[in-house]
Protein backbone atom coordinates (compact mmCIF):
# COMPACT_ATOMS: atom_id res chain seq x y z
CA UNK A 1 0.00 0.00 0.00
CA UNK A 2 1.41 3.80 -0.77
CA UNK A 3 2.32 5.75 2.01
CA UNK A 4 2.24 9.24 2.65
CA UNK A 5 5.53 10.28 -0.14
CA UNK A 6 3.91 8.28 -2.50
CA UNK A 7 0.57 9.28 -2.32
CA UNK A 8 2.06 13.27 -1.84
CA UNK A 9 3.81 11.98 -5.76
CA UNK A 10 0.75 10.97 -6.90
CA UNK A 11 -1.15 14.18 -5.94
CA UNK A 12 1.62 16.14 -7.44
CA UNK A 13 1.20 14.32 -10.70
CA UNK A 14 -2.33 14.85 -10.60
CA UNK A 15 -2.22 18.54 -9.85
CA UNK A 16 0.21 18.97 -12.95
CA UNK A 17 -1.66 17.31 -15.16
CA UNK A 18 -5.89 17.67 -14.43
CA UNK A 19 -5.53 21.21 -12.14
CA UNK A 20 -7.81 23.76 -14.04
CA UNK A 21 -9.00 21.07 -16.86
CA UNK A 22 -12.69 20.84 -17.78
CA UNK A 23 -13.51 16.95 -16.72
CA UNK A 24 -15.59 15.88 -20.00
CA UNK A 25 -16.78 12.85 -18.58
CA UNK A 26 -17.14 9.78 -16.13
CA UNK A 27 -17.38 6.32 -17.05
CA UNK A 28 -17.70 4.04 -14.38
CA UNK A 29 -17.08 0.19 -15.46
CA UNK A 30 -17.72 -1.41 -12.23
CA UNK A 31 -19.35 0.20 -8.98
CA UNK A 32 -18.31 -2.47 -6.66
CA UNK A 33 -15.22 -0.87 -4.76
CA UNK A 34 -14.89 -0.65 -1.00
CA UNK A 35 -17.53 1.68 -0.93
CA UNK A 36 -20.17 1.00 -3.90
CA UNK A 37 -20.08 4.50 -6.18
CA UNK A 38 -23.22 6.26 -5.82
CA UNK A 39 -25.52 6.52 -9.29
CA UNK A 40 -24.90 10.18 -9.67
CA UNK A 41 -21.09 9.85 -9.56
CA UNK A 42 -21.07 10.34 -13.36
CA UNK A 43 -23.49 13.49 -14.06
CA UNK A 44 -22.16 15.22 -10.75
CA UNK A 45 -18.75 15.15 -12.18
CA UNK A 46 -19.85 15.85 -16.38
CA UNK A 47 -18.10 19.23 -17.49
CA UNK A 48 -16.83 20.34 -14.02
CA UNK A 49 -13.76 22.15 -13.69
CA UNK A 50 -10.57 21.55 -11.60
CA UNK A 51 -9.68 23.94 -8.83
CA UNK A 52 -7.20 22.24 -6.82
CA UNK A 53 -5.85 18.73 -6.07
CA UNK A 54 -4.95 18.40 -2.29
CA UNK A 55 -4.06 15.43 0.04
CA UNK A 56 -4.98 14.40 3.57
CA UNK A 57 -3.23 11.78 4.99
CA UNK A 58 -3.03 8.86 2.37
CA UNK A 59 -5.87 10.32 0.31
CA UNK A 60 -6.13 12.04 -2.50
CA UNK A 61 -8.86 15.50 -2.67
CA UNK A 62 -10.07 16.71 -5.69
CA UNK A 63 -11.48 20.34 -5.56
CA UNK A 64 -14.12 20.98 -8.49
CA UNK A 65 -15.99 24.54 -9.02
CA UNK A 66 -19.40 24.79 -7.50
CA UNK A 67 -18.25 23.68 -3.54
CA UNK A 68 -17.39 19.67 -5.03
CA UNK A 69 -15.16 17.28 -3.96
CA UNK A 70 -13.86 14.08 -4.54
CA UNK A 71 -12.04 12.50 -2.46
CA UNK A 72 -10.45 8.71 -3.36
CA UNK A 73 -8.12 5.97 -1.53
CA UNK A 74 -5.80 3.52 -3.88
CA UNK A 75 -6.41 0.51 -1.02
CA UNK A 76 -3.89 -2.34 -1.65
CA UNK A 77 -3.61 -2.37 -4.97
CA UNK A 78 -5.19 0.67 -6.82
CA UNK A 79 -3.02 1.88 -9.56
CA UNK A 80 -4.23 5.30 -11.63
CA UNK A 81 -2.87 6.19 -15.41
CA UNK A 82 -2.83 8.60 -17.49
CA UNK A 83 -3.11 8.11 -21.88
CA UNK A 84 -2.44 10.88 -23.56
CA UNK A 85 -5.12 10.65 -27.03
CA UNK A 86 -2.86 11.93 -28.82
CA UNK A 87 0.68 10.46 -28.55
CA UNK A 88 -0.67 7.34 -27.63
CA UNK A 89 1.29 7.35 -24.46
CA UNK A 90 0.60 5.29 -21.15
CA UNK A 91 1.81 6.52 -17.83
CA UNK A 92 1.30 5.45 -14.43
CA UNK A 93 0.80 7.69 -11.64
CA UNK A 94 0.68 5.03 -8.81
CA UNK A 95 2.49 2.83 -6.79
CA UNK A 96 2.94 -0.54 -9.26
CA UNK A 97 4.28 0.05 -12.47
CA UNK A 98 2.63 -1.61 -15.43
CA UNK A 99 4.10 -0.95 -18.89
CA UNK A 100 0.60 -0.92 -20.32
CA UNK A 101 -2.81 -0.63 -18.83
CA UNK A 102 -4.13 -3.71 -17.75
CA UNK A 103 -6.91 -5.06 -19.78
CA UNK A 104 -9.09 -6.19 -16.41
CA UNK A 105 -10.06 -4.53 -13.15
CA UNK A 106 -10.75 -0.90 -15.09
CA UNK A 107 -13.31 0.36 -12.90
CA UNK A 108 -13.22 4.19 -13.95
CA UNK A 109 -12.13 6.40 -16.52
CA UNK A 110 -12.42 10.49 -16.15
CA UNK A 111 -12.48 11.30 -19.70
CA UNK A 112 -10.49 14.78 -20.69
CA UNK A 113 -10.39 16.31 -24.00
CA UNK A 114 -7.11 14.91 -25.09
CA UNK A 115 -6.42 11.96 -22.55
CA UNK A 116 -7.70 9.95 -19.65
CA UNK A 117 -7.52 8.73 -16.29
CA UNK A 118 -8.06 5.26 -15.79
CA UNK A 119 -8.50 4.07 -12.50
CA UNK A 120 -7.45 0.39 -12.13
CA UNK A 121 -8.05 -1.84 -8.76
CA UNK A 122 -7.70 -5.57 -8.87
CA UNK A 123 -8.60 -6.36 -5.33
CA UNK A 124 -10.93 -3.14 -5.09
CA UNK A 125 -9.85 -2.03 -1.51
CA UNK A 126 -9.73 1.49 -3.00
CA UNK A 127 -12.70 4.19 -3.16
CA UNK A 128 -14.37 7.28 -4.42
CA UNK A 129 -16.75 9.75 -2.20
CA UNK A 130 -18.00 12.74 -2.88
CA UNK A 131 -18.95 15.80 -1.06
CA UNK A 132 -21.39 19.15 -1.63
CA UNK A 133 -19.58 21.45 0.52
CA UNK A 134 -16.50 21.71 2.54
CA UNK A 135 -17.76 21.50 5.99
CA UNK A 136 -19.21 17.59 5.13
CA UNK A 137 -15.71 16.92 3.68
CA UNK A 138 -13.58 18.66 6.80
CA UNK A 139 -16.42 16.42 9.26
CA UNK A 140 -14.93 13.23 7.12
CA UNK A 141 -11.66 13.75 8.03
CA UNK A 142 -12.06 15.09 11.89
CA UNK A 143 -10.69 11.72 13.22
CA UNK A 144 -7.48 11.93 11.66
CA UNK A 145 -4.08 13.56 13.46
CA UNK A 146 -1.98 15.97 12.11
CA UNK A 147 0.26 15.78 9.10
CA UNK A 148 3.62 15.21 10.47
CA UNK A 149 4.80 18.82 8.51
CA UNK A 150 2.00 20.43 10.37
CA UNK A 151 2.65 22.58 13.76
CA UNK A 152 0.27 20.45 15.28
CA UNK A 153 2.35 17.57 15.39
CA UNK A 154 5.02 18.71 17.95
CA UNK A 155 6.76 17.15 21.20
CA UNK A 156 3.70 18.49 23.61
CA UNK A 157 1.01 17.03 21.34
CA UNK A 158 2.60 13.41 21.16
CA UNK A 159 3.55 13.54 24.59
CA UNK A 160 -0.16 13.68 25.47
CA UNK A 161 -1.08 11.38 23.18
CA UNK A 162 1.57 7.93 23.94
CA UNK A 163 2.16 8.96 28.14
CA UNK A 164 -0.36 6.80 29.16
CA UNK A 165 -0.22 4.36 26.05
CA UNK A 166 0.82 0.55 26.80
CA UNK A 167 0.51 0.50 23.11
CA UNK A 168 4.22 -0.41 21.28
CA UNK A 169 5.58 2.68 19.79
CA UNK A 170 5.42 1.49 16.52
CA UNK A 171 1.98 0.59 16.23
CA UNK A 172 0.90 4.09 17.67
CA UNK A 173 2.81 5.97 15.33
CA UNK A 174 0.45 3.69 12.63
CA UNK A 175 -2.15 5.03 14.12
CA UNK A 176 -3.85 7.37 11.69
CA UNK A 177 -5.56 8.81 14.32
CA UNK A 178 -2.51 10.33 16.28
CA UNK A 179 -0.81 11.39 13.08
CA UNK A 180 -1.61 11.33 9.24
CA UNK A 181 -0.15 9.49 6.77
CA UNK A 182 2.44 7.31 8.10
CA UNK A 183 2.91 3.59 7.27
CA UNK A 184 5.29 0.76 7.95
CA UNK A 185 8.46 1.56 5.71
CA UNK A 186 9.16 5.38 7.05
CA UNK A 187 8.37 3.93 10.54
CA UNK A 188 10.43 1.74 10.42
CA UNK A 189 13.04 4.23 9.11
CA UNK A 190 12.00 6.64 11.80
CA UNK A 191 12.44 4.52 14.54
CA UNK A 192 15.81 3.46 13.38
CA UNK A 193 16.89 6.83 12.84
CA UNK A 194 15.45 7.89 16.08
CA UNK A 195 17.38 4.96 18.10
CA UNK A 196 14.26 4.04 19.27
CA UNK A 197 13.36 0.17 19.97
CA UNK A 198 9.70 -0.64 18.23
CA UNK A 199 8.53 -3.06 21.11
CA UNK A 200 9.30 -0.19 23.37
CA UNK A 201 5.59 0.97 25.23
CA UNK A 202 4.02 4.80 24.28
CA UNK A 203 4.51 5.33 28.33
CA UNK A 204 8.50 4.33 28.16
CA UNK A 205 9.22 7.28 25.49
CA UNK A 206 11.09 10.26 26.74
CA UNK A 207 10.61 13.53 25.96
CA UNK A 208 13.61 13.74 24.09
CA UNK A 209 12.95 10.47 21.86
CA UNK A 210 9.72 12.27 21.59
CA UNK A 211 11.52 15.01 20.02
CA UNK A 212 14.01 12.86 17.58
CA UNK A 213 10.65 11.04 16.39
CA UNK A 214 8.85 14.58 15.45
CA UNK A 215 12.77 14.82 14.00
CA UNK A 216 12.71 12.34 11.72
CA UNK A 217 9.75 11.74 10.47
CA UNK A 218 10.05 15.31 8.85
CA UNK A 219 13.35 14.72 7.48
CA UNK A 220 12.49 10.36 6.66
CA UNK A 221 9.16 11.60 4.64
CA UNK A 222 10.78 15.12 2.79
CA UNK A 223 13.70 13.11 1.96
CA UNK A 224 11.34 10.09 0.21
CA UNK A 225 9.03 12.51 -1.45
CA UNK A 226 12.20 14.51 -3.04
CA UNK A 227 13.67 10.82 -4.10
CA UNK A 228 10.48 10.27 -5.46
CA UNK A 229 8.81 8.02 -3.16
CA UNK A 230 10.00 4.46 -2.80
CA UNK A 231 9.42 1.89 -5.51
CA UNK A 232 9.43 -0.85 -3.31
CA UNK A 233 6.74 -2.05 -6.04
CA UNK A 234 7.97 -0.20 -9.21
CA UNK A 235 5.65 2.98 -7.90
CA UNK A 236 6.36 5.89 -10.82
CA UNK A 237 5.41 9.34 -11.24
CA UNK A 238 3.27 11.06 -13.95
CA UNK A 239 6.71 11.18 -15.89
CA UNK A 240 7.12 7.30 -15.67
CA UNK A 241 10.13 8.19 -13.53
CA UNK A 242 10.66 5.57 -10.81
CA UNK A 243 10.91 6.66 -6.89
CA UNK A 244 14.34 5.74 -5.40
CA UNK A 245 13.98 6.29 -1.60
CA UNK A 246 14.33 2.24 -1.31
CA UNK A 247 17.78 2.61 -2.19
CA UNK A 248 18.02 5.47 1.06
CA UNK A 249 16.88 2.52 3.13
CA UNK A 250 19.07 2.34 6.31
CA UNK A 251 16.58 -0.50 8.17
CA UNK A 252 13.73 -1.70 5.98
CA UNK A 253 13.71 -4.76 4.42
CA UNK A 254 17.89 -5.11 5.16
CA UNK A 255 17.39 -8.65 7.44
CA UNK A 256 20.26 -10.01 8.11
CA UNK A 257 22.54 -7.45 7.13
CA UNK A 258 24.96 -5.39 9.34
CA UNK A 259 23.49 -2.10 10.47
CA UNK A 260 24.02 0.87 8.70
CA UNK A 261 24.62 3.48 11.27
CA UNK A 262 28.59 3.89 11.63
CA UNK A 263 30.71 1.94 14.37
CA UNK A 264 27.87 -0.18 14.63
CA UNK A 265 28.44 -3.76 14.42
CA UNK A 266 24.64 -4.76 15.13
CA UNK A 267 22.95 -6.91 12.56
CA UNK A 268 19.22 -6.54 11.74
CA UNK A 269 16.93 -8.33 12.86
CA UNK A 270 13.09 -9.04 11.55
CA UNK A 271 9.54 -9.85 13.43
CA UNK A 272 6.16 -9.26 12.92
CA UNK A 273 4.20 -6.54 15.13
CA UNK A 274 0.08 -6.87 14.41
CA UNK A 275 0.95 -8.46 10.94
CA UNK A 276 3.35 -5.87 10.10
CA UNK A 277 7.34 -6.74 8.94
CA UNK A 278 9.56 -5.11 11.88
CA UNK A 279 12.97 -4.20 11.58
CA UNK A 280 15.55 -3.18 14.20
CA UNK A 281 19.03 -3.30 14.87
CA UNK A 282 19.00 -4.64 18.65
CA UNK A 283 22.41 -2.91 19.55
CA UNK A 284 21.41 0.79 18.41
CA UNK A 285 17.66 0.60 19.10
CA UNK A 286 17.07 -0.05 22.32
Amino acid sequence: MPELPEVEIVKQSLKSAIKYKKLSKVIVKNRNLRFKIPINFERSLKNKVILNISRISKYIIIEFKSNLYCVFHLGMSGTIHLVKKKFDKITNLSFYQYKQVPKKHNHLKFVFPNFNIIYNDPRRFGFFKLFRNYKDLNLYFKKIGPEPFSKEFNSNYLFKKIQNKKKNIKNILLDQSIIAGLGNIYVNEILFYSKINPKKEGSQISKNEIKKIIKYSNIVLKLAIEYGGSSIRDFQNTEGVNGSFQKEFKIYGRKGETCSRNNCKGIITKFFQTNRSTFMCEICQK
